[in-house]
């Protein structure tokens, strides 16, 4: 019985280890197998992996290619106001910083001196046109020679002419406006005693006012006569003025090779003040159709210039470009991507060539297309 036993158990293993051989032949093999829960590690969702980015549309602009150059706010007229005469200052005919009208009397002198002069004068030559009206009888009549006569004609004249200085001296005890404009500070008090050249005020006229520059000689024919020119001031950094240039120098200053150019500037407001900076842009070139990206989305790495673009799988794209003109903000691209190409703006350090790549919110792109 235990040799049966023993027996039948042999035959049961041998059956056993078929089966178990069928078994591995007919299955695949185990390394071969995808284990459970792979599919959902490795076979992600493109979007999972991908890399969110701010992108934004090349597009076409309008703009102005041109150099900074830094010019000088001049008034219409400036004069330094004096008196023709010496004297004592007896009244003042105006307000620091208020306006004056042409004519307007500024500063009036004692004249008590040059009335009293004119009168001299008036009385010395009443005397002798006198003498000259008997002198001249007397030649008439051949009484007297000839040298008498131009004695008497002569002294006549002399009298006439000193007249005429005493009525102009005290003409000058006045002093009067030679435009209208703006009063400067008065450097004179009543009771002063001042000599000719006495500052009394500056009269300066801002109605209108000029803009000075020195212009390099590439650029002269750009401000040819009745062209235009667009600067600002540091006091309105927001407000563009326009004048019209009128002047340009025939000849360059040797040590600079430049020319001065002015330009005329309506100041009806008061805004513009001699001495100021004026900032100018002066127009080299206009581009009416030119592309243009954000400059965060230049990169730059030695001597290559690029851009990534996001291609039609939403992939970032890298594309050599060549930069033009370059604005506040923004690039001019000459060449190396096409109007409406969206070029990333934010996430660019993140990126590689062919990478997956997801916009991000529309708002952050706004800020990019103001």
């Amino acid at each position: 019985m235990v040799r049966e036993t023993t027996h039948m158990d042999t035959r049961t293993r041998l059956h056993l280890g078929r089966l178990v051989l069928l078994a591995i032949l007919i299955s695949p093999p185990l390394a071969c197998k995808k284990p459970v829960g792979t599919a959902k590690t490795s076979g992600a969702p493109a979007g999972a992996s991908a890399v969110q980015v701010v992108a934004v549309p090349a597009r076409e602009e309008r703009i102005v290619e041109s150099v900074s150059l830094i010019g000088t706010i001049t008034p219409n007229e400036m004069v330094e106001v004096k008196a023709e005469t010496d004297g004592t200052i007896q009244t003042i005919g105006f307000d620091e910083g208020q306006r004056v009208e042409k004519g307007q009397l500024l500063v009036a002198l004692d004249e008590d001196k040059s009335k009293a002069n004119v009168t001299e004068a008036e009385a010395n030559l009443k005397l002798a046109r006198g003498s000259f009206e008997r002198t001249k009888q007397l030649f008439s009549d051949r009484l007297i020679s000839q040298q008498e006569f131009d004695q008497a004609s002569a002294v006549f004249s002399v009298n006439e002419a000193g007249l005429d200085r005493r009525v102009r001296e005290w003409k000058d005890t006045r002093v009067y406006a030679p435009f209208s404009g703006i009063a400067g500070a008065r450097e004179v008090s009543p009771g002063q005693v001042i000599s000719r050249n006495t500052t009394l005020t500056w009269v300066v006229d801002i109605d209108t006012v000029k803009v000075e520059v020195k212009v390099p000689e590439r650029y002269l024919s750009q401000v040819q006569s009745g062209k235009s020119l667009t600067f600002t001031v540091a006091a309105f950094p927001d407000k563009p003025f326009t004048g019209e240039v009128y002047f340009v120098s025939p000849q360059l200053e040797e040590s600079t090779r430049t020319a001065l150019v002015k330009a005329r500037i309506a100041n009806p407001g008061g805004l513009l003040r001699g001495g100021m900076f004026a900032n100018l842009e002066l127009a080299l070139e206009i581009r009416a159709k030119a592309l243009v990206v954000p400059e965060p989305a230049i990169v730059s790495n030695a001597d290559a210039t690029f851009i990534f673009a996001i291609d039609a799988a939403t992939n970032a794209v890298m594309k050599p470009v060549k930069v033009g003109e370059r604005m506040a903000g923004r690039a001019e691209i000459l060449s190396g991507i096409s109007p409406g190409e969206l070029v990333i703006v934010e996430g660019v350090q993140k990126l590689r060539p062919g990478a997956a790549v997801r916009l991000g919110p529309a708002s952050a792109a706004a800020t990019y297309q103001k």
